[in-house]
């Protein structure tokens, strides 16, 4: 019985992802465009996310400055994430932990930059106040997020993308999202360098 549910396990998420290759494909490409654009503008990419999605933004801007599959320059990307120290630091903490984010934003985002938001439910208020900053600031916004996009989907722009994975199911859309961020990656590589030799 157990066997057959990883099994199972395996065949929705690949079902999935094939399923969403289609629909998908258009917001990633036009995903790549703006960062590609923020890049080579001297601009830096901010990404952030709430709870496992703020490892994957993590992940995202590591493989920016370190690399994805081949060499390349550093690109300019950072995480937002919850900084304990910064947190404790400050008076009336519990009040500044839910704005962080969007503090960090405030404090490092310019016009020239994108901020990648990554949320499975889309619903999240640290991402909600995140996005506002991003556009006091002028910045431009990816957010990539499940099912139908929550309350985020309703504070993208017409300037902004929206990548919403069709899905309610917290795992698959987290999977989802993974291969995402690596769609991302090798696009705007591609686009820097061209297309890799097998």
């Amino acid at each position: 019985m157990l066997e057959q549910q990883i099994q199972q396990h395996f065949i929705d998420s690949a079902d999935l992802k094939y399923q969403s290759a289609q629909t998908l494909s258009l917001p990633i490409s036009s995903a790549v465009q703006a960062l590609l654009a923020c890049i080579t503008g001297g601009g830096k990419i901010l990404a952030c996310g709430s709870g496992a999605s703020a490892n994957q933004a993590q992940m995202f801007a590591s493989l920016c400055v370190s690399g994805f599959e081949r060499d390349r320059p550093e690109l300019a990307a950072l995480a937002l994430t919850s900084d304990s120290g910064f947190l404790s630091a400050g008076s009336g903490a519990a009040n500044l932990s839910n704005h962080y984010v969007a503090r960090q934003v405030r404090a490092l985002g310019q016009a020239s930059d994108v901020l990648l938001v990554i949320s499975i439910s889309g619903h999240e208020s640290s991402m909600l106040e995140a996005v506002e900053a991003a556009h006091e600031r002028d910045m431009m916004v990816v957010v990539l997020t499940g099912h139908t996009g929550g309350a985020l989907a309703g504070r993208v722009r017409e300037t902004d993308v929206l990548i919403c994975v069709p899905h309610g199911r917290p795992a698959r859309v987290r999977e989802v999202h993974d291969l995402v961020l690596n769609c991302l990656c090798d696009g705007v590589d591609t686009q820097l360098l061209g297309e890799q030799e097998s």
